[in-house]
């Protein structure tokens, strides 16, 4: 791992804990070069997972597109941690893995409207708003009643 500072390859590991429910590990390094410390996080990475999209073509699964479409679900709340996001991706990647190493997008979307319904109620309907395209104000009261 290289130094953020100096971009020296010598680096050394100070202290390593276990977080996101064994799902991440957080390292703290320091560079042996010039002394600065940074941290780094290690996840185990989703590469098999291919997305099958409306129109039936294929691309592999991008994390940070999922977590981007859902941090503006959250935009301008103030109880929402980036670290409740991140149990969430891990928790619906590790299902998805283990059902199989393609899914629908269909099935991306109703699994995180899933979650956000039951403890995330005005992320879940921004959610859905752009999942679903609703076009005006009798598209969200259809959705909520």
């Amino acid at each position: 791992m290289r130094c953020w500072k100096c971009k020296n390859a010598d680096t050394k590991v100070i202290d390593s804990r276990i977080v996101d429910n064994w799902q991440t590990i957080r390292r703290r390094r320091e560079c042996e070069f010039c002394g600065f410390r940074f941290t780094t996080f290690e996840r185990i990475g989703v590469t098999d997972l291919m997305v099958v999209k409306k129109d039936w073509s294929k691309e592999m699964y991008d994390r940070g597109k999922l977590k981007r479409a859902i941090m503006l679900a959250f935009a301008k709340m103030d109880d929402t941690s980036n670290e409740k996001i991140e149990e969430m991706l891990n928790i619906l990647e590790s299902t998805w893995q283990i059902q199989s190493n393609e899914i629908s997008s269909h099935q991306i979307w109703d699994d995180v409207l899933n979650i956000l319904k039951e403890e995330f109620p005005v992320p879940y309907v921004r959610f859905a708003s752009v999942y679903k395209s609703f076009t005006g104000l009798k598209d969200f009261q259809k959705f909520i009643s």
